[in-house]
């Protein structure tokens, strides 16, 4: 691989030892690779980090038509799905946690969309004025990623934790405890435990507080939320397609994780430089 300048969000060696072995090798036979899988892998973090449009990739990338040929490829084939949890499952694991985790939080998000969101697959949410797309998520208790499903913003938070509940049971099974704030009281307490088998614990804000106040458990699923949109490209919703959000969104996470498995070497952003007596 050629010799080019670091970007902030590059892997390291040690990083990309982490992930090689979960990202296909090219097939054989045929041409021969011309790009290394590292800065395909580079340049997707790169756009997931910075927001810069796909055509827009700085030159010492892989051609853009490359790089988001890949990003398509691994979201339809899974590897962006294994890769994420297999992280995910090295970060509990290194935290004495074990890797089938058995409660969480649950909560959504509406984001603005982008003009490359169509009518079709977008909404507006008249509780926080967005006209855009909501992301449905269930964290583990480290805020770790379970699950994402993007949806309209029209949608109600108790009808997309009824699609959320079915399919992280499935990819989750110990998963048994879920906290939630009130906007998920009434009937969907009651389906999730008879259905997904799964205790919904409503935790409400104390009478007379109208201010931001943080509350238990679920300052967990807001910090993970906060952790999302420091990628820009998740300020908004920039997708065509709903998957292709999802998978954006565990690039995010992705990104995250190797960083707590193999943090980069040199200052960390809440340090202070040194200062001279």
């Amino acid at each position: 691989m050629a010799e080019h300048k670091r970007y902030p969000s590059d892997l390291t060696d040690a990083q990309w030892e982490l992930i090689e072995p979960l990202v296909p090798a090219p097939r054989s036979g045929g041409r021969p690779a011309v790009h290394s899988r590292r800065r395909v892998v580079d340049a997707i973090l790169y756009v997931n980090r910075t927001g810069c449009a796909w055509r827009q990739l700085p030159h010492d990338f892989p051609p853009w038509a490359t790089v988001f040929w890949y990003h398509k490829r691994w979201r339809e084939d899974g590897v962006v799905d294994r890769l994420h949890d297999a992280l995910r499952d090295r970060v509990r694991d290194a935290n004495d946690r074990d890797p089938m985790a058995s409660a969480g939080c649950v909560d959504a998000q509406s984001v603005k969309g982008a003009d490359t969101v169509g009518a079709a697959v977008r909404g507006f949410d008249s509780g926080k004025k967005v006209n855009g797309r909501k992301r449905h998520v269930v964290v583990d208790t480290m805020g770790l990623l379970l699950l994402v499903v993007i949806t309209s913003a029209s949608v109600q938070d108790r009808d997309g934790a009824r699609t959320l509940l079915d399919r992280v049971k499935m990819a989750m099974p110990s998963l048994s405890l879920l906290w939630a704030d009130g906007g998920y009281a009434g009937k969907l307490v009651e389906w999730a435990e008879a259905v997904a088998h799964i205790t919904v614990e409503i935790v409400r804000k104390p009478l007379g507080i109208k201010m931001f106040q943080v509350l238990p458990r679920r300052w967990v699923v807001e910090r993970t939320f906060a952790w999302i949109v420091k990628c820009r490209r998740l300020d908004h919703d920039y997708e065509r397609l709903p998957e292709t959000s999802e998978a954006m969104i565990k690039w995010a996470m992705i990104g995250l994780m190797v960083r707590r498995l193999e943090p980069p070497p040199g200052r960390k952003p809440w340090q202070r430089t040194s200062t001279a007596a």
